[in-house]
C-alpha cells in the first residue's frame, strides 16, 4: 500500500492536495483514513487521480462532507484492472469496517445451513459461523426462521440426522424419535448403509444449490425401480418424497423453465438507510428471498449502493449464478462480471432486465425493497418516539431542567485482590452507543470499590475538559469523552455513594445530573 507524503508542517488541506496530485492516473484502490490512522472510507477506481479527486470538486451531500471533514490522508493500492480493484475493495471493507461504506446493518452473522461433510455420517444444521474448509455452506439466509423452515422440509424429503458429534447414535444404542417419524434412517444401529446416507446427502447438496429438476429426476427414478423389485412400501415412501418436492415448487414457482437460473438483486434507498432484496430463482423456482437492511452513511444512490452490496454479499456466498440481473442504475456491469467470474471460476453475466419474465421479477424484487425500507422506517420511528417518552418522563421523575440526552452508567468489578476494573456504558437518545463505551483499569486502590468509583469518575471528568480543549481533528481527540453527559448513574447506595460524591441518596443506585 502507498502514501503519498508531504513535508511536515503543512496544513491539512495542502496536504491532502499534494497527495491528490501524486495519484496515479491508473485504476486501483484508494482508503480515506481519519484520526488515529482510522479507514473512514475505501473506493475504487478506474483512474485513482480522476475519482479521489472528484470526492473534492463540489460534495453534494452533508454526508459527503463530513467525511471530507474526517479525512487525514489518502492511501492507494494500485491494480492492473478495474475488476481487480473491485475485489480489492471489498477485502479492505471487510478488514477496516469503514464509516462512511456500504455495510450490512447488523455486526452479527448471518445465518448458514452447514453440511459436514467430512464426517462419515454428515450433519446438516443451523450455523452462524463459516471457517471450515471440510464443509460445504449454504446462504447467507436472512433470518433464523427461513433456515429452519428449510432444515424442516429437509428432514422431511430427505431423512438425514441431527444427533450431535462425528458419529451417529446415542448412549442407549436404540433409534432415536426422529426414525419413528420418518425423520432419520437410523444409521446409528445400521438401517442404512454408508452409501444410501451419503446419497441423501448428495441430494441435499443438489436441493440447496437450486438443481431441482435433477431431485425430480432422481427421485421418479428410485420410486419406478423400488415398484418394479416389488419393494411397495419403498416405492411409497419415495412417492411421498417426490409430491413433497413437486408441491414446494410449484407453490413456488414465478416462472417458466426458460427463465432457468438466476439472482435478481434490487436496492431501495432512503438518504442513509437502504434495503437490498435478493430473490434466488433456480429453473424457474422461487428457491429464496432475503431482505438485507444496510448502512449507507454517505447517502449513496442506489446504484452505487447495489454495486458494493453485490460484491458483499457474493463474498460469503458460497454460490455464484451463471445470470445476475441489476437494476438500469449500476453504471459498471462488465467490470461487476468480470469480478464475479474471477471469483465463481466461470462466466457471469451480470445485465439489466428490459423485458419479459425476468423483468417481471426484477420489479418484484424493487418492490419488496422499497416495501421492507417503508416497513423498517415506521418501526424506527415508533421505537424513537417510545424512547422520547421514557427520557421525558425520567426527567420528569429527576426534576431535570432537559432531557437527559445522553447518560453515562458506571460500575465496578473485582477478581482477585489486585484486578479492579470499572465500565461505562453510554446511552444517547434512550439507545445504547456502544461506540463510546469504555472500560478503565483502577490504578491507585483495590478492593475499595468507593475509592475507585471516585478514581474513575475523576478520570472521566478529566478526560472531558481535556477533550474540550482539543480539536477534532487533532491527534488524540476522543469525541466520546468530548461529549458532556447529563445524567450519571453509578453502582451503590447512601453509604458507599457518600465517601465517592457525597450523595445522600437512599437507593442502591445513585444518580448525578450533569
Amino acid at each position: 500500500m502507498a502514501t503519498v507524503t508531504t513535508a511536515d508542517g503543512s496544513g491539512r488541506d495542502e496536504r491532502l492536495a499534494a497527495q491528490r496530485r501524486g495519484l496515479p492516473d491508473s485504476p486501483g484502490v484508494y482508503l480515506f483514513r481519519g484520526p488515529r490512522r482510522r479507514v473512514v472510507y475505501v473506493g475504487k477506481a478506474k483512474s485513482l487521480r480522476k475519482r479521489v479527486g472528484s470526492h473534492f470538486s463540489k460534495p453534494a451531500t452533508r454526508a459527503a462532507r463530513d467525511m471530507l471533514r474526517e479525512i487525514e490522508n489518502i492511501e492507494f493500492v494500485a491494480t492492473q484492472t478495474e475488476a481487480e480493484a473491485l475485489l480489492a475493495e471489498q477485502n479492505f471493507i471487510k478488514q477496516y469496517r469503514p464509516r462512511f461504506n456500504v455495510r450490512l446493518r447488523d455486526d452479527k452473522s448471518y445465518p448458514y445451513i452447514a453440511i459436514s461433510l467430512d464426517e462419515d455420517y454428515p450433519r446438516v444444521y443451523f450455523t452462524r459461523e463459516r471457517h471450515r474448509r471440510s464443509r460445504a455452506y449454504f446462504g447467507p439466509f436472512s433470518s433464523a426462521k427461513r433456515v429452519r423452515e428449510t432444515l424442516d422440509l429437509l428432514g422431511k424429503v430427505f431423512q438425514y440426522r441431527t444427533c450431535d458429534g462425528p458419529e451417529p447414535g446415542r448412549a442407549s444404542g436404540s433409534p432415536c424419535l426422529d426414525y419413528f417419524i420418518k425423520r432419520c434412517g437410523a444409521p446409528c444401529v445400521g438401517y442404512v448403509s454408508k452409501e444410501e446416507y451419503r446419497q441423501s446427502i448428495d441430494s441435499i447438496v443438489a436441493f440447496l444449490s437450486g438443481r431441482y429438476r435433477q431431485i425430480e429426476r432422481d427421485l421418479e427414478t428410485e420410486m419406478a425401480a423400488a415398484a418394479g423389485e416389488q419393494e411397495f412400501e419403498q416405492a411409497a415412501l419415495l412417492r411421498n418424497r417426490l409430491k413433497a418436492v413437486r408441491s414446494l415448487l410449484e407453490r413456488q414457482r414465478i416462472s417458466n423453465e426458460a427463465v432457468g437460473t438466476l439472482d435478481a438483486i434490487a436496492v431501495a434507498v432512503e438518504e442513509t438507510e437502504a434495503n437490498a432484496q435478493v430473490f434466488q430463482v433456480r429453473d424457474g423456482v422461487l428457491a429464496d428471498r432475503q431482505s438485507f437492511y444496510l448502512e449507507n452513511a454517505a447517502a449513496r444512490d442506489d446504484g452505487e449502493v447495489a454495486e458494493e452490496f453485490v460484491l458483499q454479499y457474493y463474498a460469503t456466498s458460497p454460490a455464484i449464478p451463471p445470470q445476475v440481473i441489476v437494476s438500469s442504475r449500476v453504471e459498471r456491469a462488465e467490470v461487476l462480471a468480470e469480478a464475479l467470474a474471477e471469483r465463481r471460476g466461470a462466466p457471469v453475466e451480470v445485465r439489466h432486465a428490459e423485458r419479459g419474465d425476468k423483468r417481471r421479477i426484477f420489479e418484484l424484487a424493487e418492490r419488496n425493497a422499497q416495501l421492507a425500507l417503508d416497513q423498517d422506517r415506521l418501526r424506527s420511528e415508533r421505537r424513537r418516539i417510545q424512547r422520547i417518552e421514557a427520557l421525558d418522563g425520567l426527567q420528569r421523575a429527576l426534576g431535570m431542567d432537559v432531557i437527559p440526552m445522553r447518560i453515562e452508567c458506571f460500575d465496578i468489578s473485582n477478581l482477585g485482590e489486585s484486578h479492579t476494573v470499572a465500565s461505562m456504558v453510554v446511552f444517547e437518545g434512550g439507545a445504547p452507543k456502544k461506540a463510546d463505551y469504555r472500560r478503565f483499569g483502577v490504578r491507585d486502590v483495590a478492593h475499595d470499590d468507593f475509592a475507585a468509583m471516585a478514581e474513575v469518575l475523576g478520570r472521566r471528568m478529566a478526560q472531558y475538559t481535556a477533550q474540550r480543549e482539543r480539536s477534532p481533528h487533532e491527534r488524540g481527540y476522543d469525541a466520546s469523552f468530548a461529549a458532556a453527559p447529563a445524567l450519571i448513574v453509578i453502582d451503590g447506595g447512601r453509604a458507599s455513594c457518600r465517601p465517592a460524591c457525597g450523595s445522600s441518596s437512599r437507593s442502591a443506585t445513585s444518580a448525578w445530573r450533569w
